[in-house]
């Protein structure tokens, strides 16, 4: 019966049944030629001989097979973030060293644009290999003539000296056009020291902000002083445009006679001098800050034209040399210090912020606040290293404080934290992390820059002192069945 409706539809209506078949015929044909393709993705996915040589083969997280298989537009295009911070701290770092021979990173089928003389634009589909990491999983290919070996580029990539990776991610930038204000755009260098005997620091911003680099802008040095029973001292510098001195692929930076350099061998060398904000006194800065080996935190954020980004190059460093203020010095000799940059737009801005040592252990945690997002909270971060670099990341759903603490700003008590803890469980892994303050200052934003470089006066916020704080933290738990504990000093940044 049904056969013989089907012949009757046919006859009646031959051309409509014609090109119903043709489109049922093109679908089936269209999804064969797709799973066909899904299926020898997924099988060069397990053949390490087509992939590109070596035993294991790293990808995107989230990549679905599924969605490869069926040619589904998630499976185009992925690319890895923090590519070369994966290749030099976890898979050819030292802590598997034992378990990995080698490591090749491969770019494969990339959407690129060719830019032409004459305006002409042409996409092109490009791929990328280090020669020599390439041959070391035996994924050379034969070569018919010529050579194919490592350049100047793939070197510094794989094995960047000290100085070429602060270069690279420690290097300044320029203002998107797009951004809706110019005129709120900071980029700043951001250097804490703490004295032998953990009772005195300083706090040390070099500060470029507004419309750089053909609008109203210019350079500052803010110099903040601190000691135990001590009140804060507040120097700065300001420098118009023609004395700024800034790189986009360095990460020097000078402003007037004050300057950051990186000295061959990845040290920084931090001078500057500075008048006293509400005196006259002078600060004389003059040190150099090494970085310990691995201990960088690789940041958030993207290039040129981003809306803003952090990174950490000295996530635990060692400074030497000196401090004046109004011409008494203070020697530091191998005491701890710590490096991080920022950029971007910084108006109506809040975050959680602290970086501290905890034995071999180094802490950072932290999350930015946008203004746009104050009825949540945006997700907290604790970033741990050891001597061997990265060791674990956790995500605490909060942190929670203790306000035990009142300074007065500006005639008003303000309530401060006192205490504060951190808390995660992710699988097997734990963390606990403990803070003490052992000394607060806050800075009322609404009235004046703060000094890791805030945007101006009119910011607005319904959080608006900026608390900066010192004090011991102590770390525990458990990382891949290790114990994981260290107490030292460190420093922390919130808002009230």
């Amino acid at each position: 019966m049904i056969l013989r409706l089907a012949l009757r539809n046919v006859a009646f209506k031959p051309w409509r049944s014609a090109v119903l078949f043709l489109g049922f015929g093109f679908g089936v044909a269209v999804m064969i030629v797709l799973l066909s393709i899904g299926e020898a993705m997924v099988r060069q996915a397990s053949d390490e001989r087509l992939i590109g040589g070596g035993d294991v083969t790293v990808l995107p997280s989230g990549i679905d097979i599924e969605v490869m298989q069926t040619g589904g537009l998630g499976g185009l295009f992925f690319s890895i973030a923090h590519a070369r911070f994966l290749y030099l701290q976890l898979l050819a770092g030292p802590r598997l060293a034992p378990d990995v021979r080698a490591v090749a990173p491969q770019i494969d089928g990339r959407l690129i644009y060719l830019a032409a003389p004459g305006g002409a634009t042409y996409p092109v589909r490009a791929m990328g290999e280090i020669p020599s990491a390439t041959r070391a999983v035996g994924a050379a290919p034969a070569l018919e003539a010529g050579a194919w070996s490592d350049d100047a580029g793939d070197r510094r990539w794989t094995a960047p000296t000290q100085a070429e990776l602060e270069d690279a991610i420690d290097h300044f930038h320029l203002p998107s056009r797009a951004l809706a204000d110019r005129r709120t755009w900071a980029e700043w260098h951001y250097f804490n020291v703490l004295s032998g005997d953990r009772r005195r620091w300083a706090f040390i911003s070099f500060i470029v902000a507004g419309e750089v680099p053909d609008g109203r802008w210019g350079g500052e040095i803010r110099i903040t002083t601190h000691g135990d029973g001590i009140a804060p001292r507040r120097f700065v510098a300001r420098v118009p445009p023609g004395a700024v001195r800034l790189s986009t692929t360095h990460a020097d930076l000078g402003l007037g006679a004050g300057h950051v350099d990186v000295l061959d061998d990845g040290r920084y060398a931090v001078r500057a001098t500075a008048r006293e904000e509400r005196g006259r006194g002078v600060v004389l800065v003059d040190l150099v800050v090494t970085p310990a080996p691995r201990a960088y935190f690789p940041g958030v954020g993207g290039d040129t034209g981003s809306a803003s980004g952090y990174v950490v190059p000295a996530l635990r460093a060692d400074a030497t040399g000196r401090i004046c203020v109004d011409g008494t010095c203070e020697r530091f000799v191998g005491t701890q210090a710590y490096h991080d940059h920022n950029w971007g737009t910084w108006r109506g801005v809040t975050w959680e912020w602290g970086a501290a040592r905890a034995g071999r252990y180094t802490v950072l945690y932290g999350r930015v606040q946008p203004p746009d997002s104050l009825s949540g909270s945006a997700p907290l971060f604790v970033y741990l290293v050891d001597s061997l670099g990265f060791r674990a990341l956790f995500r605490p759903e909060r942190i929670d404080y203790v306000d035990g603490g009142v300074v007065p700003v500006g005639g008003h008590a303000v309530r401060v934290p006192s205490r504060a803890v951190l808390v995660d469980v992710r699988g097997a892994d734990t963390l606990r992390l403990e803070l003490t303050v052992e000394d607060a200052a806050a800075t009322d934003t609404r009235r004046s820059r703060d000094a890791r470089g805030g945007a101006e006066a009119d910011r607005r916020l319904v959080l608006p002192y900026f608390v900066q704080m010192k004090g011991r933290a102590r770390l525990s738990g458990r990382v891949e069945g290790s114990l994981v504990e260290g107490d030292g000093t460190g420093f922390f940044e919130t808002y009230r």
